[in-house]
């Protein structure tokens, strides 16, 4: 799965990963729900670093489409909740 994580690039990140960013995604979503501002940056930034790390950076000029969007990593709580769908950021 190709994921872009906006103002930053893509990466190629094993499917086998979703059920863990899943997690993280669930937390994001009750704290988006909540208002938790700060519990909000923490787990977005947490979300960020994982997809980073699992993921295989693909080179700048590739122009591959991606199967996922994230927001960046400065992006705002009412950023992101325009971003939502009812699964969250990350399906399923």
């Amino acid at each position: 799965m190709i994921v872009r994580i906006m103002g930053e690039g893509q990466v190629r990140l094993d499917d086998s990963h979703l059920t863990e960013l899943n997690k993280l995604d669930d937390e994001l979503l009750a704290e988006m729900e909540n208002g938790d501002g700060p519990g909000f940056r923490r787990t977005l930034q947490a979300l960020l670093t994982k997809v980073r790390d699992l993921g295989d950076p693909l080179p700048d000029d590739a122009l591959e489409p991606s199967d996922l969007i994230l927001p960046s990593p400065d992006a705002t709580l009412e950023d992101v909740r325009d971003m939502l769908s009812d699964d969250g950021l990350i399906p399923g």
